[in-house]
Formats: structure tokens, C-alpha cells, sequence
């Protein structure tokens, strides 16, 4: 199967072991693209916010996506959010659900009430950590 792996920047050292646990078992494995030099962590965001128009970054994950069976989303604990998804990890959710895509959730979907019901609403295979779930 085709997967792309989609999640925050911040969990891309996880990406890395989940693509390598994941083309073990014969799949092939889409990431995001880090900015090498880009600090992703400044306070006001403006050089991600330009690397992301400049490089157009979303079309290009997007486009990934298109071409994949299914997606991936990793969703840790992020700034004491458990099991986070982000603006654009639920955009890109959004997108796969309406491209016909299978969407597999890492871990349980967070209680972030703003998005909550939409992220129901998508049909997730919520994976309990477990890879092996993935078909």
C-alpha cells in the first residue's frame, strides 16, 4: 500500500522511525518535507508561514496524498494536547477523506472540541499504535 504520513513537523524524528517500521512490512511511505535550517519553533511564525507559500509546501503534501491509498496521521502529545492534530494535519484529513482515501489515526482522536466532530465524521481506522492494523 501507498501511505502518506501526515502530522506535525514537530513529530518528524517519529516520522522517520514510522516509515522505516512501515516500508519493512513492504509498504511504500510519502513524507512531508522539513525545511532543512528552518526554524519551525519561533515565536511568530513568519519564516514558516513564507516557506510554506514559497515552497508551496500544502499542494505538494496534497499532491502525495492524491497519489496514495491511505494516509497516516501521527498525532502525539503536542503543547500538552494529547493525541494533537493540527490545522493542517485536519486539512489534509479533509482532503484524503474527500479524495476516497483510507485514513489511519496513530492514536486515539484528541478531545479538541473545535474539531471534534468533524474528525468523527471521517471515518478513521483509529489504530491503537498498532502498525500491524494497517491492510
Amino acid at each position: 500500500m501507498k501511505i502518506t504520513l501526515c502530522g506535525s513537523i514537530k513529530f518528524f524524528n517519529e516520522m522517520l522511525a514510522i516509515d522505516e517500521q512501515l516500508r519493512s512490512r513492504g509498504h511504500t511511505v510519502l513524507m512531508p518535507i522539513q525545511v532543512p535550517g528552518l526554524d519551525y519553533w519561533e515565536e511568530d511564525g513568519s519564516k514558516r508561514i513564507e516557506a510554506k507559500k514559497s515552497l508551496n509546501l500544502a499542494k505538494t503534501h496534497f499532491d502525495k496524498i492524491d497519489s496514495s491509498d491511505a494516509i497516516l496521521v501521527l498525532n502525539y502529545t503536542k503543547k500538552e494536547i494529547e493525541n494533537y492534530i493540527g490545522a493542517s494535519t485536519f486539512l489534509e484529513m479533509a482532503f484524503a477523506h474527500y479524495r476516497g482515501k483510507k485514513i489511519f489515526v496513530l492514536n486515539p482522536l484528541p478531545n479538541q472540541k473545535y474539531i471534534d466532530d468533524e474528525l468523527q465524521s471521517l471515518g478513521s481506522v483509529i489504530l491503537g499504535g498498532d502498525l500491524s492494523r494497517i491492510d
